[in-house]
């Protein structure tokens, strides 16, 4: 990964975004509703997230694909509601607020996926975006700290 650019220390450090509860979190508890529960709640940022994580553990390149585009609804559909609940493009989206790891889930989704079809740049800007976001997350995603 790129080397994250230098902070001025003494400028003001920028918000945490926390966003609100996803409404279909308790209905995706269910793994075998969890298609159904993500077409009746389609801007859900973890549903997606976890058709992404699911396609992920099969084989062969329809899976990657599947996994690519699954993560790449979450992430988006994760954008919105980031900017719904003011993130500007940057700040800290922290793992430790339950509702952020549809986005943060998603995200890292979309980088192992990019990374399974040979999308190596998106694969570098999604996992650094991860980091730059909440580096707990990141950790507790990749599995290794940076």
């Amino acid at each position: 990964m790129t080397t994250p650019p230098h902070r001025d220390l003494l400028a003001p450090a920028l918000p945490e975004t926390r966003l609100p509860v996803d409404p279909a979190a308790e209905a995706l508890a269910d793994p075998d509703a969890l298609a159904d529960t993500v077409a009746a709640q389609p801007t859900s940022s973890l549903g997606w997230a976890l058709l992404a994580e699911r396609a992920l553990t099969g084989t062969g390149r329809e899976a990657d694909l599947a996994g690519y585009a699954y993560a790449r609804t979450g992430y988006h559909r994760g954008l919105d509601a980031l900017r719904r609940a003011g993130w500007r493009g940057a700040g800290p989206v922290p793992w430790e607020h339950e509702p952020n790891r549809g986005f943060l889930r998603a995200l890292w989704a979309l980088a192992t996926a990019a990374r399974r079809i040979g999308e190596d740049d998106e694969y570098e800007r999604c996992a650094q975006f991860l980091h730059d976001s909440s580096p707990t997350g990141y950790t507790a995603l990749a599995g290794r700290p940076r």
